[in-house]
């Protein structure tokens, strides 16, 4: 048991180090202007996506074995359905606005 709660504490340490440098990377690339804009956007999009794989597997314990698959591919799901209520959203306003216009 105590093995176990080592590991995971280790897993922690090693994802809140790995989020806090990754988050830090990209205020420093913005704030300080190390690439232009669309190079600047692109690379924070880039670590934005690492971010969220290292929470899915230090922080939710997501990997591709067994259950935490299927944990994986509810997430995924549930991600693709929230991005599509939130496109659809925007269409409507987006419309909206240029028939006010």
């Amino acid at each position: 048991m105590a093995a176990d709660r080592r590991r995971d504490l280790l897993t922690y340490g090693i994802g809140y180090g790995l989020a806090l440098a990754l988050t830090l990377l990209a205020f420093a690339l913005v704030y300080w202007r190390w690439a232009e804009p669309p190079v600047a956007l692109a690379l924070v999009f880039g670590l934005g996506l690492v971010q969220v794989l290292v929470q899915f597997r230090c922080f939710l314990h997501i990997d591709f074995k067994g259950q935490a698959r299927d944990d994986l591919l509810l997430i995924l799901f549930s991600t693709l359905i929230v991005l599509l209520m939130v496109g659809g959203t925007l269409v409507v306003l987006f419309n909206l606005r240029a028939r006010m216009m």
